[in-house]
């Protein structure tokens, strides 16, 4: 109850496009909202975005806001769903990017799971940390200065990064703890 009333009143917004892979916004944002914490979807059009199921196109969600409308001053903390085709597409949308970027130079806690740490990397925010991802992308994070484990979950000073679908337990227990903590001055861009 009380780690509930240390969140109530808290915004995440999450932040996607056509492609993500769904479980990996679905079970963190249910994690949230079980916490009390608000949620945004926000993606750079409006209506619906439609996730990705482990191998074919998923359920569809509406869109809360789109970049043009969304403030990331309204937020507390940044929930950055993986699958292939989500950040890849984000990352090409300068608004996107600089959303990315807002919450690390606001000191902010932003977690990103299996593939989305390449939005990291596009915003230039990975050098000197000390993160995880989905595998693949391992060499990328290398190359952008940032030191890559292979763990189930890691919290680098309100960074929390996990690997993939199977680490969503972990990466919501230490995103909600990074959220609770709130501001990290530590955290940088």
């Amino acid at each position: 109850m009380e780690n509930r009333q240390k969140l109530a009143g808290k915004k995440v917004a999450i932040l996607l496009t056509d492609g993500f892979e769904q479980v990996e916004m679905t079970e963190p944002r249910k994690a949230l909202q079980e916490a009390g914490v608000e949620t945004h979807l926000i993606a750079p059009k409006g209506g619906e975005i439609k996730g990705w199921d482990e191998k074919d196109w998923g359920d569809s969600f509406p869109v809360d806001r789109t970049l043009d409308e969304a403030n990331p001053d309204d937020y507390d903390g940044l929930l950055l769903p993986g699958g292939v085709m989500n950040p890849d597409h984000l990352r090409m949308e300068p608004k996107a990017v600089q959303f990315v970027r807002h919450f690390f130079e606001a000191h902010k806690p932003v977690s990103a799971i299996c593939h989305a740490p390449m939005m990291l990397i596009e915003a230039d925010v990975v050098r000197g940390r000390t993160l995880t991802s989905y595998p693949s992308i391992q060499t990328d994070l290398r190359n952008a200065g940032a030191n890559w484990v292979d763990q189930e979950v890691v919290t680098d000073q309100g960074l929390t990064t996990s690997r993939n679908p199977d680490d969503i337990p972990a990466f919501n227990r230490k995103m909600l703890e990074e959220l609770r903590e709130g501001i990290h001055d530590r955290q940088h861009a």
